[in-house]
C-alpha cells in the first residue's frame, strides 16, 4: 500500500508538473509582424539630429558608454520592436519595456511610479520616448550618453526588470523560436549575444521620430493654421520673460547640449526649484534632465516624480510656487539673487497650454510601426 500510495503520489506530480508546462508553453506570446519589414532606416535620427543613421563600430559587452547611435536597418529595428514589448525580457516574464512606456501616452506612462516586476515600483516617473537618437543625455539624471547606453539598463534594473545575468537572457531568448530567425536577419547570423540585443532595441529607438505636429506643419505655412491663443501662447514661449525657450530648443524642444551659458545647467539638467531639500538630488543638487516637449499633452503626471498632474500644475509652480534652492538655476533668480516668478496670468496660462498642445503629434502615437506586434 505504502508503494502504491507513493507511485500514485509521483505520477501526480508529474502530470501537475506537465499541466504546468503546457499552460506556460500555450501562454508564450505569438508574433503578428508583417511579411515585408516596415520602413524605418528613413525616419531615424542619429546624435547630431540628421535623419538615417550613421555607422558605428562593432559593440563591446559592458562597453556602451560614449558609443554613437547604430546604424539602422529595418531587420535591426524589427528586431528591436519585438525586444521591446517582449515580458520575456524580465526576470519573471511579467513585464517589458513597454509596460512602462505605452505607445497611446507617448510612450510614457500615466502614473507617477511605474510596476516593475515583482509589482516593485520604480523610484522616478517614465519618461516618454521621443527622439531619443537627438540626445546625448538619457533618464532623468542624465546618466546615459546615447541609446545603446540606455537601451539596457532598465532590464538589468532591480525594480524594473531584473535581469541579473546577462548571458542567462541571451540563452533563454534563444530558446524562444521566434529569435533566431530575427537576429539572422538583423545581424546575418542567428548568434544572440547582449551587443547585438542592445543594438537592436537601440536602432528601434532611434527610428521612433515624432515630427509631424500642428506646430510642424505650422512651420512650413508662417502658422496660419494657428488660433490667436496658440499663437500667443507661441510668442510667450519664445519670449523673454518666460525664458521657456531657453531650456526647450531646437527640433526637440529639450535641452540644448550645453546650457551653462543659460545658467548653470549641467549636461541638459536644471534645479527649477522644486523642493528646498531634494531627497531625490537627480543628477547632483536636485539638477535634472530638461525633457522634450514634444507631445506633453500625452505624457502627464510631470516631474521626475510626478508630482505634477497637469500643465496648469506645471505653470502654477513656475508662476508662483518656485522654491529657493541654493542651486536654483540662475534664470530663476533676479539680480538680487531673489527667486523670479514668472507670474502667469490666466490669459498666459491658457495660451501656453495651448501652444503647448500644437507639439502633439497624433500619428506617432497610432503609428503601426511602434506597436505591439505581440497578439493578445
Amino acid at each position: 500500500m505504502k508503494k502504491l500510495f507513493v507511485l500514485a503520489l509521483f505520477f501526480s506530480i508529474t502530470i501537475f508538473s506537465c499541466v504546468d508546462k503546457i499552460e506556460m508553453h500555450d501562454s508564450q506570446q505569438s508574433l503578428n509582424l508583417p511579411t515585408n519589414t516596415y520602413d524605418y532606416k528613413s525616419t531615424a535620427v542619429n546624435l547630431n539630429g540628421s535623419l538615417s543613421g550613421v555607422p558605428s563600430e562593432v559593440f563591446h559587452v559592458n562597453s556602451f558608454n560614449n558609443f554613437e547611435n547604430p546604424e539602422v536597418t529595418d531587420a535591426g529595428a524589427t528586431l528591436g520592436r519585438v525586444l521591446f514589448y517582449d515580458n520575456n525580457l524580465s526576470l519573471n516574464n511579467g513585464v517589458s519595456c513597454a509596460s512602462c512606456h505605452k505607445q497611446e501616452y507617448a510612450f510614457a506612462d500615466p502614473v507617477a511610479k511605474s510596476t516593475g516586476f515583482e509589482g516593485r515600483k520604480t523610484i522616478r516617473n517614465s519618461m516618454a520616448v521621443i527622439n531619443s537618437g537627438l540626445n546625448d543625455n538619457l533618464f532623468w539624471d542624465s546618466r546615459a550618453n546615447s541609446v545603446v547606453d540606455l537601451s539596457l539598463q532598465p532590464v538589468v534594473n532591480h525594480l524594473e526588470m531584473g535581469i541579473e545575468n546577462m548571458r542567462s537572457l541571451e540563452k533563454k531568448l534563444s530558446e524562444l523560436d521566434y529569435y533566431p530567425d530575427l537576429f539572422e536577419k538583423a545581424f546575418g547570423t542567428s548568434n544572440i549575444t547582449e551587443a547585438r540585443i542592445a543594438s537592436a532595441m537601440s536602432q528601434f529607438l532611434c527610428s521612433m521620430t515624432s515630427f509631424n505636429s500642428k506646430f510642424d506643419k505650422g512651420e512650413k505655412n508662417e502658422f496660419e493654421d494657428f488660433t490667436d491663443l496658440e499663437k500667443l501662447g507661441k510668442e510667450i514661449f519664445f519670449g523673454d520673460r518666460a525664458m521657456c525657450s531657453q531650456c526647450h530648443q531646437g527640433r526637440n524642444f529639450n535641452a540644448p547640449e550645453q546650457s551653462s551659458e543659460y545658467g548653470g545647467s549641467v549636461k541638459g539638467t536644471a534645479n527649477i526649484g522644486l523642493e528646498l531639500v531634494y531627497s531625490d538630488p537627480g543628477k547632483n543638487n536636485g539638477k535634472f534632465k530638461i525633457p522634450t516637449l514634444r507631445n506633453i499633452e500625452l505624457t502627464a503626471p510631470y516631474m521626475h516624480d510626478g508630482r505634477f498632474n497637469t500643465l496648469d500644475e506645471v505653470l502654477n509652480h513656475y508662476s508662483h510656487n518656485i522654491q529657493p534652492h541654493p542651486d536654483l538655476d540662475k534664470k530663476f533668480r533676479n539680480f538680487d539673487g531673489s527667486v523670479k516668478h514668472l507670474n502667469f496670468d490666466e490669459i498666459e496660462k491658457k495660451a501656453l497650454i495651448a501652444f503647448l498642445k500644437t507639439l502633439t503629434d497624433d500619428d506617432y502615437v497610432r503609428d503601426v510601426r511602434f506597436s505591439n506586434p505581440f497578439k493578445s
